[in-house]
């Protein structure tokens, strides 16, 4: 029954996870039939739960463990107050597994290697008491930082506090039911923790390879609707420095909008984003993988195609950087020379892109993400 010995099972966090859902189940039944559904402790649950879930996803993710972006450290300590409220453990052993399991991806190094079957990837994982400890190789800047390394020392304190004691608080004092505030407490917990694990269970699982197929992490718009944005999660794995995951406006990734809404009135810095050029390669890159295992002989040509606009986007980003390092010593007549190229070369890329894209027809046998 068991895969491993007995003795190599953390019961405690089996207890905790395990226990949890059935509190909340309980609790909230109490509070419903004693002192009646509350639509402001039901806010109050969903507003907690996003302040938690976002200081996970922006704050011990993309900020701390891949330091995506920067920020001041007041954005900082918040996101390690909330972050703690989730009860994921600290930002500090949580970034140490985290850079692992990107550095081992679908390996027996991988703390939640999805080829261990789903349930382990999704939670069975935090059963073992091997992955109790953390990963020091992968986390010597982290302890350079005083903001988390305090989190780390009272990260059980402040989970606690934030986690339980003040929804409970708020909810008894101004709505006149502390049974309300234990309920949302304990939903919320179970929430943020299971749709954080779909991150490493179901975002392994659903989805498509747009980018790279050197590992399972898929791509899902669906995932990225419970996960606030991580389900995009192939482009994540591919390119892990970028601030966001999903890259189009039209993507779901409230993650991606905290961040930038933050830098935009100042309060985070130095976003991190990979080139469109880098992405485009990544995306052609795939499509040409697919394209060998069709019948119809588009290779070299797509080859071609691929390697002419790759030539193209270079030199206008070269053109690009010429006119902005030179831009007080040129000439306006030179000025608008280099802009001239600039359009010449980015209506010589549209062109190249729908012969690109007509090839991709051509292959109608195949499916592209």
């Amino acid at each position: 029954m068991f895969k491993y010995d007995l003795k190599e099972y953390d019961f405690v966090n089996i207890s905790f996870l395990l226990l949890t859902p059935i509190i909340a189940v309980i609790s909230t039944f109490y509070w419903i039939n004693l002192d009646g559904f509350s639509l402001e402790i039901l806010l109050t649950g969903i507003i907690l739960y996003t302040l938690s879930g976002l200081s996970i996803t922006a704050g011990y993710h993309r900020l701390i463990a891949h330091k995506a972006y920067q920020s001041n450290p007041i954005v900082k300590l918040f996101f390690l107050i909330f972050g703690a409220s989730a009860f994921q453990n600290s930002a500090l052993k949580w970034c140490s597994d985290h850079r692992v399991h990107h550095k081992y991806v679908d390996t027996e190094s991988d703390p939640y290697n999805i080829n261990e079957g789903f349930f382990h990837a999704h939670m069975g994982w935090i059963f073992l008491k091997k992955n109790n400890e953390i990963k020091t190789r992968f986390a010597k800047d982290l302890y350079n930082d005083k903001l988390i390394l305090w989190q780390h020392k009272y990260y059980l304190l402040i989970a606690v506090t934030i986690g339980f004691i003040l929804p409970t608080l708020i909810c008894g004092y101004f709505f006149n039911s502390y049974l309300g505030g234990v309920a949302i407490s304990f939903v919320r917990v179970v929430s943020i923790h299971h749709c954080t694990f779909f991150i490493n269970s179901l975002c392994h699982y659903i989805g498509s390879k747009p980018y790279t197929d050197i590992n399972t992490a898929r791509d899902s718009w669906i995932m990225a609707l419970f996960t606030f944005g991580e389900g995009y999660h192939n482009f994540h794995h591919f390119f892990q420095a970028d601030y966001r995951n999903g890259i189009r406006w039209f993507h779901f990734d409230p993650t991606k909008w905290l961040i930038k809404s933050l830098n935009i009135v100042g309060m985070t810095d130095k976003l991190k984003v990979t080139s469109y050029e880098k992405i485009l390669s990544a995306k052609m890159s795939m499509h040409l993988k697919k394209a060998q295992f069709s019948e119809h002989n588009y290779q070299a040509e797509l080859e071609a195609l691929k390697l002419n606009i790759s030539e193209t986007l270079l030199k206008i980003e070269e053109f690009k950087k010429d006119l902005k390092v030179r831009k007080d010593e040129l000439s306006k007549a030179m000025q608008i020379e280099i802009k001239k190229q600039i359009d010449e070369k980015k209506s010589e890329y549209k062109i190249l892109w729908q012969a690109w894209q007509l090839q991709l027809q051509n292959l109608d046998s195949l499916s592209y993400s």
